[in-house]
C-alpha cells in the first residue's frame, strides 16, 4: 500500500470497509514535513463517527487509524504503508508476553531490563539472519524488525500485566508514566535493525489487563495519551459511547497529532465508538482477539475558531538542550 493520505471531502474510507473484511486503512493527518492538517483531523473525525455504524457492534473502526507522523515501511496494521518502487518487507513481533517474562522474577529494574533486552536481541539475531536470506534470495529488501510490546488478550501476554509486576498496583494509577518509561528506554537500547514503533503499545481492547481496568474506570483516555509521550504508540482500540461527536472525536486525534510531531515520534488513534454503549457500560465483542472493556469517556468539546480553520501548519519538533547550545 502507497502512503495514505486524506481529503477532506473523501467518504470513500467508510465504503471500501463496509464492502471488504480484510482490508486496513489509514489516514495521515500530521507528520514532520507538512505538519499538522486541520482539515485531515476533522475529516477523521466524520470518518471515524460513520466507521462506527457500518455494523451494530462498531468494529469497522479496527481496520482504520489516524496516522500522525508515522514512516513507511512500519509493519503493524493499520498503520503500514510503502514508499518507493521496489518491494520491501518488515517483521512485526508481538512481544508483550517477553516484558511479563523479564520483569516476574526479577529482583531489579535492571534486571529486569537486562533481561529483556537479551531475549528480544537473540530473537532479533536469529530473525535479521533468515530475513536476510530470504531478501537475498527474492531480491526484496529486508526494512528491519518492529520489536513493539504488543499484547494478547490473556493475562500471560498482558503488558497492563507487565506494568503490574513491576510495582504499580493497577495501570492508570500514578507510576505508571515511569514504568512506561522504563519499557520504553528498555527498547531504544536494543540492536537490531529496526523500522516502525518499536515501542509500547497499549489496546485497550486487545490486553486483558488494560481492558479490566478500563471497566473500572482507572484507565481513561488521558492517561493513555500520557503514556504515548514516553513510549506508547498512541490510542489504540479504545472503546468510545455511541454519543461522541466527530467534533470531540477531531479534538482528541489534534492531541495525537501535536504530540507526534512535538516529540518527534510516531504515533496513531485507533479510536471506536460502540453503538448503544454509554460511558462505564461494557462492550461485549464475540472475538478471539478481543478482551470486553470499558466504555470511556471523552474529554473533549468540539474544536471552534483558529482550530477549525481549512490550514496545515508546521511544528517543530522539541530541541534538546545540548541542541540548543549548538
Amino acid at each position: 500500500m502507497s502512503k495514505p493520505t486524506i481529503y477532506v471531502t473523501d467518504t470513500l474510507i467508510p465504503d471500501i470497509l463496509q464492502a471488504t473484511h480484510n482490508v486496513f486503512l489509514g489516514a495521515v493527518i500530521a507528520d514532520a514535513q507538512q505538519g499538522i492538517s486541520l482539515p485531515a483531523v476533522h475529516s477523521c473525525g466524520e470518518i471515524i463517527l460513520r466507521n462506527a455504524h457500518i455494523s451494530t457492534d462498531g468494529f469497522a473502526n479496527l481496520r482504520f487509524s489516524a496516522l500522525a507522523n508515522v514512516s513507511a515501511h512500519s509493519p503493524f496494521f493499520p498503520a503500514s504503508y510503502h514508499e518507493g518502487n521496489s518491494p520491501a518487507f518488515a517483521l512485526a513481533m508481538e512481544c508483550a508476553d517477553v516484558a511479563v517474562l523479564a520483569f516476574r522474577n526479577a529482583k531489579s529494574i535492571a534486571e529486569g531490563q537486562c533481561c529483556l533486552l537479551e531475549n528480544l536481541e537473540t530473537a532479533g539475531r536469529t530473525l535479521t539472519a533468515i530475513a536476510r536470506r530470504l531478501s537475498r534470495r527474492f531480491r526484496v529488501h529486508f526494512c528491519g524488525i518492529d520489536f513493539s510490546l504488543a499484547p494478547f488478550p490473556d493475562d500471560w501476554c498482558s503488558i497492563g500485566a507487565a506494568f503490574e509486576q513491576m510495582g504499580i498496583s493497577q495501570v492508570g494509577l500514578s507510576g505508571s508514566l515511569a514504568v512506561a518509561a522504563i519499557l520504553a528506554d528498555t527498547l531504544e537500547r536494543g540492536r537490531w535493525l529496526k523500522t516502525g514503533f518499536n515501542g509500547l503499545f497499549l489496546p485497550v481492547l486487545e490486553d486483558s489487563i488494560l481492558a479490566e481496568r478500563s471497566a473500572q474506570q482507572v484507565l481513561t483516555l488521558k492517561d493513555l495519551l500520557l503514556y504515548s509521550a514516553v513510549c506508547g504508540a498512541g490510542l489504540d482500540t479504545v472503546p468510545l459511547p455511541s454519543d461522541v461527536t466527530s467534533g470531540q472525536l477531531a479534538a482528541v486525534l489534534l492531541d495525537v497529532a501535536a504530540l507526534a510531531v512535538r516529540l518527534n515520534k510516531p504515533l496513531t488513534a485507533r479510536l471506536m465508538p460502540i453503538p448503544g454503549k454509554h460511558r462505564g457500560e461494557l462492550t461485549d465483542f464475540d472475538f478471539a482477539y478481543f478482551a470486553n472493556g470499558g466504555i470511556m469517556d471523552v474529554p473533549a468539546n468540539p474544536l471552534y475558531g483558529l482550530l477549525t480553520q481549512n490550514e496545515t501548519w508546521s511544528l517543530r519538533p522539541r530541541l534538546r538542550a545540548t541542541e540548543k547550545k549548538k
